[in-house]
């Protein structure tokens, strides 16, 4: 049989990262490292960042996640719920600016039966659609093509934001 193959050679990071999975929250670490390029986070608020997912669903899949622990929106006080509001309307102004997606799967995932990835800390993500951008690889393959690096995502959201806090 002869095999087809989808040569994805960055993706060797992700599977020598698998093994050396760090205890506690990922979330938490990475707000405390302060090393936003390294972690892609793109943009920070009073309470909340706002981070590229590095198991994007789409090109462009961002999260809005406050720096608190918390594992539900009910434990998050009025200010923050607030500043997670407000950055995922800024976050979406980015990615309508740097990706001009056609519309957005804005969506909440509380407990892992639900979906969540990281149940322990609430999060919301955000991610840009196109049309054709479902094709037949995810179902014929099992495999998701994202057209472009988030290192160019990330430095492009980067850009933008600063233009923008520039302005104001």
């Amino acid at each position: 049989m002869n095999h087809k193959r989808l040569w994805a050679p960055w993706r060797s990071a992700y599977v020598t990262a698998i093994g050396q999975k760090k205890a506690g929250c990922v979330f938490c670490r990475i707000h405390k490292e302060r090393n936003d390029k390294k972690n892609l986070i793109f943009k920070r608020s009073q309470h909340c960042f706002a981070v590229l997912n590095i198991f994007p669903y789409n090109n462009g899949h961002a999260m809005v996640i406050p720096y608190r622990h918390a594992k539900d929106l009910k434990y998050l006080t009025k200010p923050e719920k607030q500043d997670i509001l407000e950055l995922l309307e800024e976050v979406k102004d980015l990615l309508d600016k740097v990706l001009k997606p056609q519309g957005y799967n804005i969506g909440i995932n509380i407990g892992r039966l639900a979906g969540a990835g990281f149940p322990g800390h609430f999060h919301i993500h955000i991610v840009p659609r196109w049309k054709g951008d479902a094709n037949f690889m995810p179902v014929t393959a099992n495999t998701k093509v994202i057209s472009q690096s988030m290192a160019v995502v990330f430095q492009e959201l980067c850009r933008e934001n600063q233009r923008r806090d520039r302005k104001s």
